[in-house]
């Protein structure tokens, strides 16, 4: 492995403090004021194009949100221009809130020039992709010979029509969260990373405390669907989209029985009173919780600003899965590059996607405290030598994933569909419906919506 970027390690302990925590699949949504107007002209001279053409170099735009929020764009950017020094790197801030629709703006539009584009999320990487403004990247792929198996199968789940049009290079994925001075409390083992669902339910009523004021729950659950739906997709035979659901019911059964039983609050009163997973797990009296590895900076910067003092003893283990099913297998969001159909500098712009997404962009990203998309064990050992991360070898080793499984894979109906999905698991959750009622609901509405 090449070690230039291990340079950037002497820069984590400086940028730590500065990490701002990621929301959701690791995106902010803070509306940053854009650098570049949206309706700009985008094919005007900048200084810095005056600046690089009388230096001889070859100028690209590369379109991104939250510039002076991120910690790895300056030094992705260092590394790439110190290896290539004839190319250089102008980066164009949309904003965050609205990043994607101003993208689709630019890329439809007569004066776009970006060389590189991000993509925040896979329904706006479908739209572009069916509105033709992404280039397809498989033969660039295969002239390098790029190992798309490191990606741990994501690059399979984003494919469209046979085609790849882009390359992720960060990946939030799902982990147990754990609180260990519950678990010393109790005298109770802390989780593994081989647990199946059994286990895991079983772990969380063995340290379920009903006692009245003195509540532990042995689990928490999100909200989201995505925290009790998706534990059904993780044996690989199922996907969000099939249109059938009947693979749900167990998964359903197991936490609604944990709900009735007080092993984990109750959706409802979670609902009503808006309380956020951070809020929840902060106070102490959770022993387990899934959730992303956006949550491990909150947890740092919140323990280290002596915000979070009743859970600042903690660790992650790898996702619960069934039986038979590859320990680490796990659900994930994706962050990944492009290269617009009508890029000025296609060959250069590949340069640069290949860097970011390949195993030296991936540790600038570690260094930085970021997930990124390729995973080994050098990269892992990066984060978890973090100042801040739980300092035992299993929590490194949850870092360590199998399979991975996009929370919504690429389809141009997943926002008919994740409305119906949603509709459905708030029913069930809070009793509106049966677990039956609400798969027959789900089976029958997004029925529909395939056979349009």
């Amino acid at each position: 492995m090449k070690k230039k970027c291990l340079i950037s390690l002497m820069m984590a302990a400086a940028m730590a403090g500065s990490l701002v925590a990621c929301g959701k699949g690791g995106n902010t949504d803070s509306g940053t004021a854009t650098t570049a107007a949206a309706g700009g002209d985008n094919g005007s001279t900048t200084a810095a194009e005056t600046v690089a053409a009388a230096e001889g170099q070859t100028v690209m735009k590369w379109s991104i949100w939250d510039k002076d929020l991120t910690a790895y764009y300056q030094p992705l950017i260092e590394e790439f221009e110190k290896q290539n020094p004839d190319l250089k790197i102008e980066m164009v801030d949309l904003g965050s809130s609205d990043y994607q629709t101003v993208l689709g703006t630019q890329l439809t539009g007569s004066g776009s020039d970006f060389d590189i584009v991000t993509i925040k999320d896979v329904p706006g990487y479908t739209t572009l992709v069916n509105k033709g403004v992404l280039e397809p990247l498989d033969e660039y792929i295969a002239a390098d010979g790029v190992d798309l198996g490191a990606f741990k199968g994501l690059t399979d789940q984003i494919q469209v029509d046979g085609k790849l049009y882009e390359l992720p290079f960060r990946s939030d994925f799902w982990v147990v969260y754990y609180n260990k001075d519950v678990f010393d409390a109790a005298g109770v083992a802390y989780p593994n990373n081989d647990m199946t669902f059994e286990d895991y339910d079983a772990l969380a009523r063995q340290l379920t405390v009903d006692t009245p004021g003195q509540e532990v729950y042995g689990a928490h659950y999100h909200t989201w669907r995505s925290a009790v739906q998706l534990f059904g997709i993780l044996d690989g035979k199922n996907t969000i989209l099939d249109g059938t659901y009947d693979f749900l019911k167990p998964y359903y059964e197991m936490v609604l029985a944990e709900q009735e039983d007080g092993v984990c609050q109750d959706y409802a009163t979670l609902k009503t009173s808006s309380l956020h997973y951070s809020g929840a797990f902060s106070q102490g009296n959770v022993a387990m919780m899934n959730m992303g590895t956006w949550f491990i900076s909150t947890m740092i910067e919140k323990i280290k600003s002596g915000e979070y003092t009743d859970c600042a003893n903690w660790g992650i283990a790898k996702y619960p899965h069934a039986e038979g099913v590859e320990p680490g297998s796990t659900l994930a969001t994706i962050t990944a590059l492009s290269i617009p159909a009508n890029a000025p500098h296609k060959e250069d712009a590949w340069k640069f996607v290949k860097f970011v997404c390949g195993e030296e962009g991936a540790e600038i990203l570690a260094a930085t405290g970021n997930i990124p998309a390729l995973m080994n064990d050098d990269i892992a050992g990066m984060i978890s030598a973090m100042e801040g991360f739980p300092e035992d070898a299993d929590s490194t080793e949850a870092l360590q994933t199998a399979s991975l499984y996009l929370e919504m894979p690429v389809s141009n109906k997943s926002s008919e569909i994740e409305i119906v999905l949603n509709e459905a698991h708030d029913n069930i959750m809070t009793g509106n419906s049966t677990i039956d009622e609400g798969i027959a609901d789900m089976n029958e509405k997004v029925g529909a919506i395939l056979a349009q």
